[in-house]
């Protein structure tokens, strides 16, 4: 404890680490009060009823269970009708589809090379690609909510003007999409002012912006089921820890593979030999190299199959699909999380050019060529590791949907058992932390390495 202190007392005497905290919270806090913004044609008083009522029209889990998920990542915005409704997702969208688009489009792929001039001209695309994503998303949303969530022939009161008439829709469509671009732009300025990863901090302040409510629901719940509540509460949180340190071994799994460079020497008498020098390095892969990427393509999928019951509503196996703790519904995103674990780690590690690489500075791996047949050789091993962290990652998506009803009582708490939300929130905390390393690491250098050579000299 006495250490922890200490190290909050060197973050805070580190006068640019200090401001860069002080920006990134300041920032926060503007994005989460924009999120409380309702739409100005939208009563916010009869919106707070929206979950409460979907589920007494008969949605139930389903129609909760996925609202909630898409709810979570704007920290309830989504919900609320709020101005910052889409929130980053649109962002998200775009960069994932450019990422995608860099592999078959030389344009792109040149762009990826050219360093940081290409790399801000694929920011100024994926800018503009999320204003489309927005014009897109932002009528399916306005329709969600005035068709299926609160129909204006019950909710009447909950619109100040008729939410089918044009003078709704362009007017929200407009505010909707900046507000998207105002969040775009509050993560690009923690990134650029703040401790970075500005994009990722906003998503995971919206994930733990519901973790008080959904856990007091949980609480509640638990303590009026009789004594035995407060107990299954402490069982429950000691669990949640447990999971959560699964999360980062999941997220911090690498498998070392040894290289050795070759240096050219000078031996007795001027002759000139190869020799291996006896330091070795690693080349670090990720058990789960592809990290929540899979769950997001897999999730994006999963509400394909529900949309089969618009032409058979009274099948009871397809109506499963629309029920994220349905056994059809996990199964399926078992499937396509394995398989979207595979692709996306072949299309993001690029095992040819880090062969060449290692052959240009001339490494190379024990007991084996240097070129393709290296090549060869870290291709197998990340096919062998990617399958444990495939199944690890599925392991975690649908926990949510095992510790549900019978051990955790409310959806919103079970959410935080697993999925995307754990698996963002650990990976966020984890980089944010080696940022404010990196910077202590920077500071403390010198005064380390002293510290050092005083305690040898000691000896």
């Amino acid at each position: 404890m006495k250490g922890f202190i200490q190290t909050l007392k060197n973050i805070w005497s580190l006068q640019e680490l200090r401001d860069k905290i002080i920006v990134t919270l300041s920032l926060i806090l503007v994005y989460r009060f924009a999120s409380y913004i309702s739409l100005p044609a939208i009563n916010m008083a009869e919106v707070g009823n929206l979950l409460d009522h979907f589920q007494k029209q008969g949605g139930g889990k389903q129609a909760a269970g996925l609202l909630g998920l898409l709810s979570s990542f704007t920290g309830g915005a989504f919900s609320h009708a709020s101005i910052m409704a889409l929130g980053i997702m649109p962002y998200i969208s775009a960069s994932i589809i450019v990422q995608l688009m860099g592999m078959a489009i030389p344009y792109l792929q040149k762009l990826q090379k050219d360093g940081e001039s290409g790399r801000k001209t694929l920011n100024q695309i994926t800018r503009w690609l999320t204003i489309g994503v927005c014009l897109v998303q932002a009528p399916f949303y306005l329709g969600t909510i005035t068709q299926v969530f609160l129909p204006y022939e019950q909710f009447r009161s909950a619109y100040y003007i008729d939410p089918q008439s044009i003078a709704f829709y362009v007017p929200s469509v407009v505010i909707l999409v900046a507000g998207s671009i105002f969040a775009m732009w509050l993560g690009e300025k923690i990134t650029d002012k703040g401790i970075g990863n500005g994009i990722s901090i906003l998503i995971m302040v919206g994930i733990l912006a519901g973790l008080p409510t959904a856990f007091l629901q949980e609480f509640t719940t638990q303590t009026g089921n009789g004594g035995l509540g407060s107990i299954m509460i402490l069982i429950e949180v000691l669990f949640w820890l447990v999971v959560i340190l699964l999360a980062i071994v999941l997220s911090v799994a690498v498998r070392k593979i040894p290289i050795q460079y070759v240096s050219r020497a000078h031996a007795t008498g001027g002759a000139n030999r190869n020799l291996l020098q006896g330091a070795r390095q690693w080349i670090p892969l990720k058990v789960n190299a592809s990290g929540v990427m899979p769950l997001i393509f897999a999730q994006a999928l999963m509400f394909v199959p529900g949309l089969l019951t618009k032409f058979d509503d009274t099948n009871t196996f397809l109506a499963g699909f629309k029920n994220p703790f349905s056994w059809q519904y996990n199964v399926l995103l078992v499937i396509l999380i394995i398989i979207f674990s595979y692709f996306y780690t072949a299309i993001t590690i690029p095992v040819n050019q880090m062969a060449d690489d290692l052959k240009r500075n001339g490494g190379l791996i024990p007991k084996v060529r240097p070129g393709q047949e290296t090549a060869n050789y870290l291709d197998d091993i990340l096919s062998k590791i990617t399958l444990p962290g495939a199944f690890f990652l599925s392991i975690f998506a649908i926990l949510p949907a095992l510790v549900h009803g019978g051990f955790v009582q409310t959806e919103g708490f079970s959410h935080f058992f697993g999925g995307t939300s754990l698996l963002i929130m650990v990976g966020v905390i984890l980089d944010t932390v080696q940022q404010i390393n990196t910077y202590l690491l920077n500071h403390h250098y010198d005064g380390l390495m002293q510290s050092k050579l005083s305690r040898t000299s000691n000896l």
